[in-house]
């Protein structure tokens, strides 16, 4: 693909994916020839997550665990049991970029060899002060595109990443941010796509439309709000004591989000006392399943956010937090700081025990199916 910068909007696409043959050589990736054509990109066989296949071979789908440079016998093992559906990378930020692709196809080669669906991989590539890996777009930050207000620059950034994540045989990236920033002091500013719903909604979900072009999932976080959050839930429990009216308006760009089929959406881990006075957002039916699901409509998959931050880990053993999150309505499990074995086994044991629903573990698995097999077949998820 090759394109020819005659006005400043084509600058700006040469810009963005004109320099992808130089960031891929700099991560070691072979452009055109990497992970697309790994024959682990196949889809689950039919009926998978519906009796009478077993739960035990169900469970798994909505365990997300953390992997960083390398594969270990561990995580080969847990996906070659059907213990784990996914993965978050946290690599090392020098990583060559076919190191980590190969690591990747060995680990997608133990999830078929167990006779399990494909696994997701996710990533955290905000672009500015969130990106785990460097070398790769987006070149401009998610404050620099709202400082600029350019939609077709997010547009192009957006499918730099995408292309490059997808090409290292990474389909789902944590992003964008659709948090509303209540000032410049909000812990959130630097990752927001601008300081109004309007603006937010527009420019991070043409970044979204630009990775999802390339094949790559994009996830709108933090449900259903973190711009109005005084702490970080990454480092301490977490409170938004604001009105409904508020958290009304910090919704629209996740509504916005909802109705143009972003693929995941992230619940966050914060309480909301305006809208559940007990439990944390991801662990609360009431914001998991009856506000976002039932209200703003999302059909797509649903995933936490780290189940062992602070904010969660305080209150909840990690197999309580598991359990409680599942039965909220939350598809990914996902489990960051740390390894966190024997999640999938938790689950089951709470469905003998009655705390969970078994019909809540099929229909996670359901649409973390259907995700996997859009991601499989390796064409646009949006011509938006």
């Amino acid at each position: 693909m090759r394109w020819v910068a005659t006005t400043p909007e084509a600058r700006r696409r040469r810009i963005a994916l004109g320099a992808l043959a130089t960031l891929a050589a700099l991560a070691g990736v072979l452009v055109g020839a990497g992970a697309g054509d790994d024959a682990s990109r196949t889809a689950a066989e039919p009926g998978f997550c519906d009796p009478p296949h077993p739960l035990g071979r169900v469970a798994g789908q909505g365990v997300m665990v953390r992997m960083e440079g390398r594969v270990t016998d561990e995580l080969l093992a847990q996906a070659r049991a059907g213990e784990i559906g996914g993965v978050i990378l946290f690599p090392p930020p020098d990583i060559a970029g076919d190191r980590l692709a190969a690591e990747l196809k060995r680990l997608q080669a133990a999830a078929r060899e167990g006779g399990y669906p494909r696994l997701l991989v996710a990533i955290d590539q905000e672009g500015g002060i969130v990106e785990r890996l460097p070398a790769l777009p987006p070149q401009l930050s998610p404050y620099t595109l709202a400082q600029n207000d350019d939609r077709q620059a997010a547009v192009l950034e957006g499918r730099a990443t995408g292309f490059q994540l997808r090409e290292i045989g990474i389909d789902v990236n944590l992003a964008p941010v659709l948090d509303v920033p209540l000032s410049e002091e909000q812990f959130m500013a630097p990752r927001a796509f601008g300081s109004t719903p309007e603006q937010v909604s527009r420019l991070a979900l043409a970044f979204a439309s630009g990775q999802r072009r390339e094949g790559v999932a994009a996830t709108g976080k933090h449900f259903p709000g973190l711009g109005r959050a005084v702490e970080n839930t990454d480092f301490a429990p977490t409170r938004v004591a604001t009105a409904r009216t508020g958290l009304r308006a910090d919704m629209a760009p996740f509504r916005a989000a909802a109705d143009q089929g972003i693929e995941l959406i992230m619940v966050s881990s914060a309480a909301y006392p305006a809208l559940d006075g007990r439990s944390p957002a991801v662990l609360s039916p009431a914001i998991a399943t009856d506000l976002l699901r039932t209200r703003l409509g999302f059909d797509g998959v649903t995933i936490s956010d780290d189940l062992l931050a602070p904010g969660i880990a305080a209150s909840y053993p990690r197999r309580e937090a598991a359990v409680l999150a599942s039965a909220a309505g939350v598809d990914v499990l996902l489990f960051a700081a740390r390894d966190a074995p024997g999640i999938a086994s938790g689950l089951l044991a709470a469905v003998e025990d009655g705390e969970l629903e078994e019909s809540r573990l099929r229909e996670s698995c359901a649409r973390i199916l259907a995700l996997k097999e859009r991601l499989a077949t390796g064409d646009p998820l949006s011509a938006g």
